[in-house]
């Protein structure tokens, strides 16, 4: 089951443009390539059961997920009131209300998850909310998939102080833009071996062209318990947090 941007661009239309005459924008025909790649990876992985959309924006992946996919249940979390409202407005114009269900809230905040559901996507979850989700996935005893697309990677981020610290013992301190990707690298290792050590078995591929976004790495995770490699990678947490 593969989409094409040219399929996501007309449902997005059809569930987000109201007024007569309006097109999409350029940015919503750039998300287009991006929710079409990441709903083809999800589909080739898990095609049934309950997906929680988390930060999840205007719902794009989770709206248009329960759509084509045709996912048994979809739970939205998005804290912006606007866009919880477009969510849900969404969902009813393309059909799939009965099984969206929208929450208004954090994803740091643990009352806004489900106590079960089968897999998570997080497409541009910004800055901590990355690492809030990180953290709802390896808490659940149910998830056995995770489709995550990091962004921003600012001082909010929990590892980026630290991160900062690495890069200058490294003797990296000023050249900004070796210094940056250095940063973004030990925050993304870090993510990586936090969810290794949750019992996940984690892929890190760029699922879209780095001339579309700049944050187009996609990590495929799979729930699997696997005892050496989750021992394997608390050792190497435990050696990237001391430096």
């Amino acid at each position: 089951m593969t989409f094409d941007p040219s399929q996501i661009e007309s449902l997005l239309h059809e569930a987000y443009i109201v007024a007569e005459g309006t097109r999409l924008r350029d940015e919503d025909r750039r998300k287009a390539v991006e929710v079409a790649a990441l709903l083809t990876e999800m589909a080739r992985h898990k095609k049934r059961g309950h997906l929680v959309d988390a930060a999840a924006g205007k719902a794009y992946v989770g709206v248009l997920a329960a759509k084509l996919i045709g996912y048994a249940r979809v739970t939205v979390i998005e804290r912006e009131a606007d866009r919880v409202r477009a969510s849900r407005e969404a969902a009813l114009r393309l059909g799939v209300e009965a099984r969206v269900q929208v929450i208004q809230g954090d994803v740091g905040d643990t009352s806004c998850w489900p106590g079960q559901y089968d897999l998570a996507a997080g497409l541009h979850a910004c800055g901590p909310a990355s690492d809030s989700v990180i953290e709802a996935v390896s808490r659940s005893q149910e998830a056995k998939w995770l489709f995550l697309v990091p962004c921003c990677y600012g001082e909010r981020v929990p590892f980026a102080k630290w991160a900062e610290a690495l890069a200058e013992r490294a003797g990296v301190g000023h050249h900004s833009e070796v210094r940056r990707r250095l940063v973004t690298g030990f925050i993304d290792a870090e993510r990586t071996l936090r969810l290794e050590a949750a019992g996940w078995e984690v892929t890190v591929v760029p699922f879209v062209p780095p001339t579309l976004t700049p944050h187009h790495l996609l990590w495929r995770a799979r729930r699997t318990r696997e005892a050496t490699r989750m021992a394997q990678a608390r050792a190497k947490l435990g050696e990237l947090a001391s430096g």
